[in-house]
């Protein structure tokens, strides 16, 4: 979980508080505060930190199964979120599972929930693997 969270150091995953938990054979987790840095002016989680913290999970599952990290990248290519369910404080937890591995496009499904284990949103998440040109 260590490289998982360093990847995020200065991005916004670490300006919103995302931190990685747990990996298993088919999903990723992590887990995001709701504070002020991730309210709306309503004093409510805004829909935007949750399709981020979605898109986090999907992008590093993706990132996670690319051999080739020198020359092909994992990067967003449409996400949907619903929010279900809103939320003032606590810690939320992300799950991302993956649908579909494919070579060039992946697809994955991110549930968050809150700390009494209630689905807050549900996002799909596709993803393209790019060849990454790294001449600067």
């Amino acid at each position: 979980m260590e490289v998982l969270n360093e990847m995020g150091v200065n991005t916004l995953a670490e300006l919103i508080g995302i931190e990685f938990t747990e990996i298993g054979p088919d999903f990723l987790k992590a887990t995001m505060p709701v504070e002020a840095r991730t309210h709306q002016p309503m004093g409510i989680l805004h829909g935007g930190a949750s399709a981020t913290l979605a898109e986090t999970l999907g992008s590093v599952g993706s990132f996670l199964c690319i051999s080739d990290h020198a020359n092909y990248s994992a990067v967003g290519l449409n996400i949907t979120t619903d929010h279900l369910r809103q939320a003032r404080t606590g810690l939320l937890t992300g799950v991302a599972k993956p649908i579909k591995i494919g070579h060039k496009i992946h697809l994955w499904s991110i549930d968050i929930f809150n700390e009494k284990q209630q689905l807050v949103s549900a996002s799909r998440l596709s993803v393209m693997i790019i060849k990454t040109d790294r001449s600067g």
